[in-house]
């Protein structure tokens, strides 16, 4: 795990190159504090930071090929490095180093743009060919590793963050104000483009090439789907995946340093640590973070499991003032809003984690893949029953109960009804991402000032996420759809939250479940053995039966809950009133004050549930201070401090 930043110019550099290169470097030094390289020529600058992790003596980069032609930085893990080792030795090509970075570069040698076909791992990486005078940026399939470009005048940037962009001093930090309807409908900016004007993310299973000044992407893979499994019958399926799963866990236990998991006491955490127990010779070292409100904490399941497994646990407990004191600094790390609260004590445990080993195992992905989150089940059914509601009712009556009826229903039958066909159309936009979503539509325009209220349409709010619900086979069950398109958006911002918190402490993770072989094979699966009736992820829950404890295979998912809805409503309401009612965030345009007092208000009464629209409010402005204001890392007042300010009183001019 590392971090990459540099620059490549159609013409020559300037004089001030290598002061650039060094800024772009250095701002990342959280990503690779080990070591530092920098690679300099006539057009091109290429930067590294390391946190070494294989071949600890001489994996330096940059590294070249035999006559320093052709130069790669590299942010990953090739698991499969000594397989194709063996392969371009027998080829001709010379090594220098055990590192798995000396592969990329021969293999781009022995098979140019494909290479990366050829690599089982996460990666982002930047290989430059000076006798071709041509810049290759290449991320791995899922998304794992993160890579930002930019172009200004004749040069192209790229780097691991945002922040390596911006500390050339060539771009700007300016705010894309046309994506808020998607930052708040997705919490995140699906596809390309990031919170930043003129900074674009290097999509998942893509690849660009930089060559006389003219930029060109295109996608070398992506998510299979419709596809028939290769299986002969259930067990053979089950026993399948079992192998592919082991086999991915195994891979990842490459390292010349000490290892861990990170362990919640679900399902996913839980089956990689006990497939990595099984794999090594003694204790593995298990990390676990809870909060002080034990409502919150699943601790003791994760105790259960590292005792069932003989591992060495660790553990960490946090409470609000902990939180409340990370956030501003984690939305530097984070470069953009940070989308989900569970991202606060990731870095927690992540700190924890690198005071023992440098490498940890994760389980993100597994939701995705096979369909673990609670809402699958409610779509499915939704859909199904609204094709039935639509045919037997006719649409006056339809359109009466909608908006005569459900709203008459007690609160919470009536939230539940109005999210369900009786209350919304049979649309994806409607009953997919907008009935699920972290800041509704109608939220928005209640939240927002007139301009930005205008601008709440499911067009500006869900086309991307429309666009890849819409992309598999027609033969493609709606299941899948769901799945294809969460592993495009909800997922890949999963993953930027997994890397940017543990890099935040200088610490490597990694993700059994997006083996991309394990994943073509998942996905090629019949809905059944994702979602069957209630019981999701059926295929995984099947593969550890006799290795994990009954209480963990089924025990209901919490997915990391964070007190967070509670807090709001003692003394941080008033923190999060003295951030979001002050002049600056007034003076932005943004927000509409009336409408968020109403929201802070309310949600401290408990008359609403206002933690994601408050969350989501709060990060913003937070960012907008850290970057586009560039005042840099924030901090928060104590409740105490805001019990004193007139702001959390709620009287707006």
């Amino acid at each position: 795990m590392c971090g990459i930043a540099g620059f490549v110019s159609a013409t020559a550099l300037d004089a001030d190159a290598r002061a650039r290169a060094l800024r772009m470097r250095d701002v990342i030094t959280h990503r690779g504090p080990d070591e530092a390289g920098l690679r300099l020529d006539g057009q091109a600058a290429l930067a590294h930071r390391r946190l070494s992790i294989v071949d600890l003596k001489t994996g330096q980069q940059p590294l070249s090929n035999e006559d320093g032609s052709i130069w790669v930085v590299f942010n990953g893990e090739i698991y499969n490095h000594a397989d194709l080792r063996r392969d371009l030795q027998a080829r001709g090509h010379q090594y220098r180093t055990l590192s798995d970075t000396e592969s990329i570069v021969h293999a781009y040698e022995e098979w140019g743009d494909e290479c990366m076909r050829r690599f089982r791992g996460m990666f982002a990486f930047a290989i430059w060919d000076s006798r071709l005078q041509r810049l290759l940026l290449v991320r791995d399939r899922l998304g794992i590793k993160p890579l930002y470009w930019a172009k200004h005048g004749d040069l192209l940037l790229f780097g691991s963050e945002i922040k390596a962009l911006l500390a050339s001093n060539l771009i700007a930090p300016e705010p894309r104000l046309a994506a808020l309807p998607e930052f708040f409908g997705t919490r995140s900016t699906p596809g390309a483009e990031t919170l930043f004007q003129n900074i674009h993310k290097l999509e998942p299973g893509h690849r660009l090439v930089f060559e006389r000044g003219q930029t060109r992407i295109t996608e070398y893979w992506d998510v299979p789907t419709g596809r028939t499994p290769k299986v002969a019958n259930t067990r053979d399926a089950v026993d399948r995946f079992r192998d592919l799963f082991t086999e991915s866990v195994k891979l990842r236990l490459m390292s010349d340093v000490p290892l861990g998991v990170f362990l919640s006491g679900g399902l996913d955490s839980s089956a990689i640590a006990a497939t990595m127990a099984s794999l090594v010779g003694q204790p593995i070292q298990t990390f676990s973070v809870a909060f002080k409100e034990r409502a919150f904490s699943e601790l003791n399941y994760a105790r259960e499991v590292s005792t069932a497994i003989g591992a060495k646990a660790h553990e960490i407990v946090i409470d609000d003032a902990d939180f409340f004191d990370a956030l501003p600094r984690l939305v530097w790390h984070e470069d953009e809003p940070i989308a989900h609260p569970s991202s606060v004590p990731l870095y927690f445990v992540s700190a924890l984690a690198k005071k023992h080993v440098t490498v940890v195992l994760t389980g993100e992905g597994s939701d995705e893949l096979l369909a673990g989150y609670g809402r699958y089940p409610r779509i499915v059914w939704n859909w199904r029953a609204g094709r039935i509601y639509d045919t037997a009712v006719p649409g006056g009556v339809r359109s009466a109960i909608a908006e005569r009826l459900v709203p008459k229903l007690p609160p919470r039958l009536a939230r539940f009804a109005g999210r369900s066909f009786l209350g919304i159309d049979r649309s994806p936009e409607s009953m997919v991402f907008d009935s699920f979503a972290s800041v509704r539509l109608c939220e928005q325009r209640a939240l927002l000032s007139e301009e930005f209220k205008r601008a709440a349409t499911p067009e500006r709010a869900y086309s991307a996420s429309r666009a890849y619900f819409s992309r598999p086979p027609a033969n493609t069950t709606l299941l899948d759809r769901l799945l294809y398109a969460d592993m495009k958006t909800y997922l890949v911002e999963l993953l930027m939250k997994q890397d940017q918190m543990s890099m935040a402490a200088s610490i490597e993770s990694r993700v059994p479940f997006l083996d991309h072989e394990l994943v073509e094979f998942a996905v090629s699966l019949p809905d059944s053995w994702k979602l069957s009736g209630l019981t999701t992820k059926r295929v995984l829950r099947e593969a550890m039966k006799g290795v994990l404890p009954a209480s963990i295979l089924n025990r209901p998912k919490m997915g990391f809950p964070v007190p967070l809805g509670a807090w709001l409503r003692n003394g941080w309401n008033g923190v999060a009133a003295d951030v979001l009612l002050d002049t600056r965030s007034r003076q932005r345009g943004i927000i509409d004050p009336k409408g968020v007092e109403a929201l802070l208000r309310d949600h401290k009464s408990g008359r609403v549930n206002g933690t994601d629209r408050i969350w989501s409010l709060l990060n913003l402005e937070l960012w907008f201070r850290t970057f586009i204001d560039r005042q840099g890392i924030q901090s928060l007042p104590s409740p105490l401090a805001s019990q004193g300010s007139d702001s959390h009183a709620y009287s707006v001019a």
